[in-house]
């Protein structure tokens, strides 16, 4: 019971702080080489617990980023939602890849991710599509294997199943 509410607080608190690192405001000129905290945070959740994390997750973190950011209401939800959904496809499989292969197949989620995002804001405004737009999912895969270790860490330190 103890060891159950622990895994869900520990699960909310990463989350949260994710949701806090991606809502964080930074200079126009920053923005690009921000990594997808919240879109990391969900895959890590949905690979090491997918009974507990899904797409239910990355729709009610999208809705929060989308209300934080001032974004159309749905937008970074069908996006969370999509990553979830592909998360939870290949969980069985990214699990028995080594750190390098996951971080690339994590360059891979969030590259599709940022891919949606960016047709979906050219379709509500004018938006320029460039390939710069793929920089925070590199970011990202570069993050993996040190942000995978350091919540592997935690989680056993604080017997976190």
């Amino acid at each position: 019971m103890i060891g159950s509410l622990r895994s869900l607080l520990m699960t909310w608190v990463t989350l949260g702080l994710a949701l806090c690192l991606q809502a964080m405001p930074l200079p126009d000129a920053w923005l690009i080489w921000r990594p997808d905290w919240l879109g990391l945070m969900l895959i890590y959740w949905c690979l090491v617990a997918p009974r507990r994390v899904g797409v239910f997750h990355g729709f009610v973190l999208g809705l929060l980023i989308d209300l934080v950011e001032g974004a159309p209401l749905g937008q970074n939800a069908l996006v969370l939602s999509l990553l979830a959904y592909l998360s939870l496809l290949l969980y069985s499989r990214m699990r028995a890849y080594a750190l390098i292969q996951q971080a690339v197949l994590v360059f891979v989620l969030l590259g599709i991710a940022q891919l949606v995002e960016q047709w979906l804001r050219t379709i509500f405004g004018p938006f320029a599509i460039n390939l710069a737009f793929l920089l925070p999912a590199l970011i990202g895969a570069v993050l993996w294997p040190w942000l995978f270790t350091l919540l592997q860490m935690l989680r056993r330190r604080l017997g976190v199943s």
